[in-house]
């Protein structure tokens, strides 16, 4: 019986090294997936905010030209419009790299879905070997 015994247990053995290792294989897989995907977000996301500020620029050059000449036409004074237009200028463009720096930790390099799985594994693992 002990022999059977023991080849039973090499067997097992055999078995759990081979299912770590595919397992292994399948997390690396997942992470390097997940890792792809993650990076890929992040680049998008400053890739848009580089797009949507080379429009901003040549809008508010713009925009702020005009604003600034109908102002001064009410105000009388140039200097006052100018300065005026700067300030909500200055406001709205600090609102917009808030909420830029927002999106951009949204994209998290940490891979979630692997670092579960993980954790999941080792747990059925451990109650493979213990029971």
């Amino acid at each position: 019986m002990s022999g059977q015994t023991n080849q039973t247990i090499k067997a097992l053995l055999g078995d759990v090294l081979r299912e770590s290792g595919d397992l292994a294989q399948k997390e690396f897989t997942l992470f390097r997936t997940e890792m792809t995907q993650n990076v890929r977000m992040m680049f998008v996301g400053v890739g848009m905010m580089v797009v949507a500020a080379v429009f901003s620029v040549a809008a508010l050059m713009l925009f702020t030209e005009a604003l600034v000449d109908w102002l001064a036409g009410i105000l009388d004074s140039r200097a006052l419009a100018a300065l005026i237009v700067g300030g909500a200028m200055a406001l709205i463009a600090a609102g917009l790299i808030l909420y830029g720096r927002r999106a951009m930790a949204a994209a998290s390099l940490v891979p979630t879905r692997t670092v579960r799985s993980v954790k999941r594994d080792a747990e059925i693992l451990s109650e493979r070997v213990v029971g």
